[in-house]
């Protein structure tokens, strides 16, 4: 399929749109962040003294590193759990069939239409009655069967699309479902697993409105939970809030770049189709 002059140029100015409204935003608060604390920066201006202790002091005095941490205590309870119940579901309804799957995905697709915010007054009741309510379970658990409808969705997407010659040739070699599943088809369902994991983990990062509603203490949150923390304590100083902000939003856009190939080698094999 050739690709005339005209649509190279028109992909091409939009992808640098697409960059611009990007970095943009980015820029605007680096720069801010850079100005004296107490000055309230005015536009995209790189300060002739730029100081840089600002993150140093929003990082101190916001507890940045034990929100860090709460943060990465939330992103290990939820993606490789949500990882290993989505594997096996997906592979279930994708590469088994069983009778009913059909249904099942149903269901499924359904619960991608649910909003958190219908769900936030049960959940906080929930999350009482099961004694998690102010620690980062109440997140957790929630979280998990929130993700669960997309991302069963997605690998069901991935192991559809498997030849399914690969699996009768491994039957007619003696294996066993669980020897055909964890030999042929988890490595290549590596690429999809890789995309699932780079989503679930910005979903969990930047979640904001279950830690805000079921966390009481903001250290206790996710870091981006916790912006409201923030926003208490630098509502007088745009420069530090710019840089506490910053620094939240730091770790989601390393593994982006770190793992950005896996995503779009994915989303290029076809892992969201069927």
């Amino acid at each position: 399929m050739r690709t005339s002059r005209t649509e190279l140029w028109l992909g091409r100015l939009l992808l640098a749109a697409a960059l611009i409204l990007t970095l943009v935003p980015l820029i605007s608060m680096l720069s801010a962040a850079l100005q004296p604390a107490d000055r309230n920066p005015t536009g995209i201006v790189w300060p002739s003294d730029p100081q840089w202790g600002n993150f140093v002091t929003a990082f101190e005095v916001g507890n940045v590193w034990r929100l860090m941490t709460s943060s990465a205590f939330i992103v290990l309870g939820v993606v490789p759990a949500s990882m290993l119940i989505a594997t096996l579901a997906g592979y279930a309804l994708g590469a088994l069939q069983p009778r009913g799957g059909r249904a099942v995905l149903i269901i499924f697709v359904a619960g991608l239409t649910i909003p958190f915010e219908a769900l936030i007054i049960p959940l906080y009741y929930q999350s009482q009655a099961m004694g998690t309510l102010n620690t980062q379970w109440a997140v957790i658990f929630p979280l998990l069967g929130l993700f669960m409808p997309f991302s069963v969705f997605w690998m069901r997407a991935h192991f559809i699309n498997v030849p399914r010659e690969l699996s009768e040739a491994a039957r007619v070699d003696g294996a066993s479902v669980f020897q055909e599943f964890r030999q042929i088809q988890l490595p290549l369902a590596l690429p999809a697993l890789s995309a699932l994991a780079i989503l679930l983990f910005l979903w969990t990062w930047n979640q904001f409105l279950l830690p805000v509603v079921l966390i009481a203490d903001p250290l206790d949150r996710t870091v981006a939970g916790a912006l409201t923390f923030f926003q208490g304590q630098y509502s007088l100083s745009i420069p530090l809030l710019n840089a506490g902000a910053l620094l939240i939003i730091t770790p989601a856009i390393i593994v982006f770049l770190i793992f950005q190939r896996q995503f779009v080698r994915a989303l290029l094999q076809g892992a969201v189709k069927g």
